[in-house]
Order: C-alpha cells, then structure tokens, then sequence
C-alpha cells in the first residue's frame, strides 16, 4: 500500500481540513505528493456540502518544497524526469501547477496555516489559498533559483497579485528567505498568528456559517477581478521551465545545492 501523503476531513460545518502528513521529510514535495495534493482538490470540488477549506502541514513545517530525490531526478534526468509540462491538463494549468492553481478555482475559500517552513513548491501551493495565517517565525523562500529553476506551480501569476512587481522580482531572483513578520509586510501572509492553524480553524468555521451561495459568489468575483492573465502566465512558466529544466547551468545548480558548495555555470 502506497504511504499516506495528504488527509481530508469534512466536519458536520462544511469545514474541510486538507493535511499533508508527510512529516517525516517536512512534508516535501514528490510525485505521490503532488497526486495526493491533486485528487484532495478533486474531492473537494465534488462535494457540495464543503464551504471553506483549512489547508496546512502536519509536524514541523508546512511543505519544504521539493524533495531531494525529485531533485536529483530533474538533475539526472532533465526534461524527461517530468515530461512535456506545456500541455494543459487541468484546465489552464499543467499537473505541477494544479497542486497550487487547483485551490484557486475552488469555488470556496481557501485558508493555508503556514508554520516552519514554506520553500518553494511549498510557498506556491500555500499562494494558491485565498487566505494565508503564518507563523511569525515560520521561514518562506521563492526558492528555485537555489535549483536554477523559475516558480512554475502558478508563482509568477500568484506572486504578482500579491506583492508589488519590484518585491516580487527580488524574492524570484534572490531566492532570499523570509520570516512570517516580513511576509506578513511583503504580502506573501495575510495576518500572522502564533497558532496559524486554529486561527484558520476560526476563520473557516466563520466562513462557513455565512451564506454559501454568498461567499462563493464573492470567490467566483475576486478571481475575475484579478489584473493578471492568468492563461497566459501560466503557459509562459511552463515554457521558460522546460527550457531551464536538464540545461547545463541548471543541472549544476541542482548539483551544487546538494553538495553544498558554490556552482560553477558557463557563460
């Protein structure tokens, strides 16, 4: 039997808590991941009874991204560790941005509790809720350029409606990580919480008591409201991450992190 990644309860509310259970490797990121992640959204969609969604990480960390063996496998691999990633097959989004563009086209809303770590893949899944309660000192990074990667789980078109273009460029480039205070001004958190995850609780639960067909209607309204192309975007990151992927410069970088040492890149 396959490990346990991702557990989902539906209270008597409406309330729906997504878990990713994969404490042990700080609830990173592999191929059964990203399925379980995929078919939590798939569930939740096809109940009407769910009127808000908690989505956190159990242990220490909300999701550290990518797990190593993914890593390696792109850095191994290259292109074919993930295949052809243009093609859509979830609606506008690809399978790897469906973990984090999936909470998104929900129709109801979406609550991350965040604490630890959120790197990555990890951040972007979380960006995919509607709301984010962090930790103050949990530790969040646009982190694939450590990997000499672009975010392409949905991050350029959520990282843009959440932060200014300049603050965005710089997490993007730098990959520097911040605490949930800093995110918290950057915009990448809504509110900071010293227990992100029964704040969410409450959120949820107030979320839930309102008129469903109200606050669906008020999701349904936010995300037309957004300025940015999604479709567009979202088929943009793929192509410039499959060029990236398996290139020389970036399968040192890959090699570089794991090793702990500087990279070397050509010219």
């Amino acid at each position: 039997m396959a490990e346990e990644r991702v557990r989902v309860a539906v209270d008597a509310r409406g309330v729906a808590e997504v878990a990713m259970v994969r404490a042990d490797k700080m609830n990173a990121l592999d191929p059964e991941m990203f399925r379980a992640l995929i078919a939590a959204i798939a569930q939740l969609r096809a109940d009407p009874k769910v009127r808000a969604v908690v989505l956190h990480g159990e242990g220490r960390a909300f999701c550290a991204g990518l797990d190593k063996e993914s890593l390696q496998g792109i850095a191994g691999d290259g292109a074919s560790a993930v295949g052809d990633i243009v093609p859509r097959t979830h609606g506008l989004a690809n399978f790897w941005q469906q973990v984090a563009w999936g909470w998104r086209e929900l129709p109801v809303p979406v609550i991350a509790a965040v604490h630890g770590v959120a790197f990555g893949g990890g951040l972007q899944v979380a960006l995919g809720a509607d709301v984010r309660c962090v930790h103050p000192e949990a530790k969040l990074s646009v982190m694939e350029i450590r990997w000499g990667l672009v975010p392409d789980m949905a991050g350029c078109v959520l990282l843009t409606e959440l932060c200014r273009g300049d603050v965005a460029r710089e997490l993007t480039f730098t990959g520097r990580i911040v605490s949930g205070m800093e995110a918290q001004a950057l915009g990448l958190a809504t509110r900071v919480s010293n227990d992100p995850l029964e704040d969410a609780r409450q959120m949820a639960r107030q979320i839930a008591a309102g008129n469903p067909d109200a606050v669906r209607a008020a999701k349904r309204l936010f995300n037309t409201a957004t300025p940015v192309d999604a479709a567009r975007v979202l088929v943009a990151e793929a192509f410039e991450q499959q060029r990236l992927i398996g290139s020389v410069n970036q399968r040192e970088a890959v090699m570089a992190a794991l090793e702990n040492r500087a990279p070397v890149f050509r010219r």
